[in-house]
C-alpha cells in the first residue's frame, strides 16, 4: 500500500510540475517577446515577467530589487515538488522499515525447529522482503525522477531571472 500511496504523490507532484512548467513557459514566452521588441509589453499580458517589466521603477537600484522579489516568489513555487520529493524518499525508507518488521514477525512465532516449519517460514519472511524493496524501489525511482524535473525547472527559472536581470539593467529608468 505504502508503494501505491509513492506512485499516487508522484503522479499529483507531477502534475503540479507539468502546471509550473506551463506557467513559467508563458513568462519566458513574454521575456522574449519584450526582448524583441525593446518596448514594455502590453498591458493585457500578466504575470510576474509583465510586472516586472512595467513596473515603474525610479532608479536602477528599484529595478533590481523588484526582480529579486519576482525571482524569490517565482522560486518559491517549486518548493512544494521539492518537499513532495523528499516526502517520497522517506515513505520509502519507511515501507523498508516495515517490510523488515513484517519479515522477522514470524521468526518471533518459533517454539521449536521443525523442519516442516521452515518453509511456512520463509514463505512469511520473503512476503516482508517483498514489502521492503517494492517501497525502496518506488521512494528511490520516484524521488530522483521528481528532483530531476524540478531541477529542471530551477534551471529554466534561474534563465529567466538571468534574463529579467539583463534587460532590467539595460532599461533606461523613467523620470
Amino acid at each position: 500500500m505504502i508503494s501505491w500511496l509513492i506512485l499516487a504523490l508522484y503522479a499529483l507532484a507531477t502534475a503540479h510540475w507539468l502546471y509550473r512548467a506551463k506557467v513559467l513557459d508563458k513568462e519566458t514566452a513574454i521575456c522574449a517577446d519584450a526582448e524583441v521588441a525593446k518596448t514594455p509589453i502590453s498591458g493585457t499580458e500578466s504575470g510576474y515577467v509583465a510586472k516586472a517589466l512595467n513596473s515603474p521603477a525610479a532608479t536602477v537600484a528599484d529595478r533590481q530589487q523588484l526582480l529579486d522579489t519576482i525571482g524569490d516568489e517565482l522560486t518559491n513555487t517549486h518548493a512544494t515538488g521539492h518537499f513532495v520529493a523528499d516526502l517520497l524518499l522517506k515513505l520509502g525508507l519507511t515501507g523498508t522499515v516495515i517490510g523488515f518488521i513484517l519479515m522477522l514477525l514470524p521468526i518471533g512465532d518459533i517454539k521449536q525447529f521443525d523442519p516442516s516449519l521452515m518453509q511456512q517460514l520463509l514463505s512469511a519472511m520473503s512476503g516482508g522482503m517483498a514489502v521492503a524493496l517494492y517501497t525502496t524501489l518506488a521512494g528511490l525511482v520516484t524521488s530522483t525522477l521528481l528532483k530531476l524535473q524540478y531541477y529542471l525547472l530551477d534551471s529554466a527559472l534561474a534563465s529567466l531571472v538571468n534574463r529579467l536581470a539583463v534587460m532590467g539593467a539595460t532599461a533606461q529608468p523613467e523620470h
